[in-house]
């Protein structure tokens, strides 16, 4: 049935109805889709999935911590660093050395990304191997 707008008749009213029977069609053919290729995809390969482990680090005493301030200050294990070059010089001391030891950087939440990046840059600059992030873990539930 089509929809007809005018005065075809005068004596006609205009059918302002829309016909919604293809549309239930269409819905019907999807949701007899649906309901036969779910089965089919929810078939997996049994695999054991590894479960949440999440163990703290201990921090060794050969292990090297930097904190970055908000301001952008970079403290060596407690001690104040002048400028980049003095924060470079001590990586590559540090680099040099058999084990090298654990770069472990704590930083200020609120602190621009930027003041980040100089330290990850210095450490990748004097070849440092092992940089890792402290974080507080999540509150649990």
């Amino acid at each position: 049935m089509g929809m007809q707008i005018g005065n075809v008749a005068e004596d006609d009213d205009v059918v302002s109805a829309i016909n919604t029977t293809p549309l239930v069609d269409v819905m019907l053919v999807l949701l007899i889709i649906f309901l036969i290729t779910i089965p089919v995809v929810t078939k997996t390969v049994p695999v054991e999935l590894p479960r949440e482990h999440n163990q703290p680090r201990q921090s060794k005493p050969e292990n090297i911590t930097l904190a970055v301030t908000r301001d952008g200050q970079v403290y060596w294990n407690e001690a104040r660093l002048e400028g980049e070059a003095t924060l470079l010089a001590e990586l590559k001391r540090v680099a040099t050395q058999d084990p090298q030891p654990e770069i472990q950087v704590r930083g200020d939440g609120n602190a621009p990304y930027e003041h980040f990046g100089r330290v990850v840059e210095a450490s990748q600059r004097a070849g440092i191997a092992k940089l890792g992030f402290i974080t507080e873990p999540p509150p649990r539930q």
